[in-house]
């Protein structure tokens, strides 16, 4: 995890270099915290679900490897690599890996409890 305080200019960072953290089962997250954002970059094994949730955080999610079924306010789709999903604040939704992914997802603001 990665967590850049005040107001940096500019901050390189590699993927490769980031560790990794499972937030839940399956769910293995390179995250990085800057002052008004969350990003967390998601390897996801199969069969993987995140249980049905809401929270304050506005929330873009894209799928970059793998098959994808989100669900929010009650309807379910099937994403695949290079869909945008974007989730409103307080929205209720849930997902399922349908086969091994990769995910990034964008918090604003700052998903304090990923930290």
């Amino acid at each position: 995890m990665v967590i850049l305080l005040g107001k940096p200019e500019m901050m390189r960072l590699n993927l490769s270099t980031l560790p990794s953290k499972e937030i839940m089962p399956g769910y293995h997250g390179k995250l990085v915290h800057t002052e008004n954002m969350s990003i967390a970059f998601w390897e996801v094994t199969e069969g993987a679900v995140v249980p049905e949730h809401s929270h304050m955080n506005e929330q873009l999610m894209q799928v970059l490897e793998g098959i994808f079924e989100f669900t929010v306010d009650g309807e379910t789709r099937t994403y695949h690599p290079g869909d945008l999903v974007v989730i409103a604040p307080h929205k209720k939704h849930s997902g399922k890996a349908l086969t091994p992914c990769k995910l990034m997802d964008v918090f604003s603001p700052t998903r304090e409890e990923y930290k």
